[in-house]
């Protein structure tokens, strides 16, 4: 869904459910993948367009023509893959992806294995300006009330799940996730939060 959209974009059906996907774009809708230099081939920045899709934002004129081509095509802003059968796979939000070293890394393919060790609730993982790789990946943790998380044994949990690159190479524990109105985590908050968390361990 994409409250741009009206909002279904695309959706899986009783009995044709493609799990890892949000299925099949919608009657009417037409989707493609805009290529982005440094993606893994088959994966672009998805593009909408329908009779669904809205003709712009109120009185933002600016924030319109960022996001609204001319000739209707919306962007998305999500990152996906469509099979050979039309599913649609969501692998992150464009401006969520982290660039470390050279290596494209997906958050959410990290925050999916976070969250499945012992103690953690939930996580959100941002990119952070490292002085030797550009980026780098940060974690932030949150523990169920009255657990007491240890952020060296989480991090130790992913060694043998996740290439080298992907490993988070800190992490902080918080009580609960900066939300908007909508409940988003807000990633845009937590990277300027601790934008000089490698900065400042390298003056140290």
């Amino acid at each position: 869904g994409v409250t741009e959209c009206a909002p279904v974009v695309a959706c899986n059906v009783p009995m044709a459910c493609r799990i890892g996907s949000v299925g099949q774009l919608a009657p009417g809708m037409q989707g493609r993948l805009q290529t982005i230099e440094g993606l893994e081939p088959g994966t672009g920045l998805l593009e909408v367009r329908g009779p669904n899709v809205f003709s712009g934002y109120w009185q933002m004129p600016e924030k319109t023509a960022e996001e609204l081509r001319p000739d209707g095509w919306f962007i998305t802003g999500d990152l996906g893959r469509v099979d050979a059968d039309g599913y649609v796979q969501i692998v992150g939000r464009a401006k969520d992806l982290v660039i470390t070293g050279g290596f494209n890394v997906y958050p959410i393919e990290i925050e999916m294995v976070l969250d499945e060790q012992s103690g953690v609730l939930e996580s959100a993982v941002i990119g952070l300006p490292h002085p030797d790789f550009g980026e780098a990946v940060f974690a932030v943790l949150v523990a169920p009330k009255g657990v007491t998380l240890d952020v060296a044994v989480v991090l130790a949990g992913l060694r043998d799940r996740l290439a080298r690159f992907k490993q988070p190479k800190a992490a902080v524990v918080l009580d609960a996730l900066p939300r908007n109105a909508m409940g988003k985590v807000q990633k845009a908050e937590l990277r300027k939060t601790y934008a000089a968390w490698f900065a400042a361990k390298e003056n140290s």
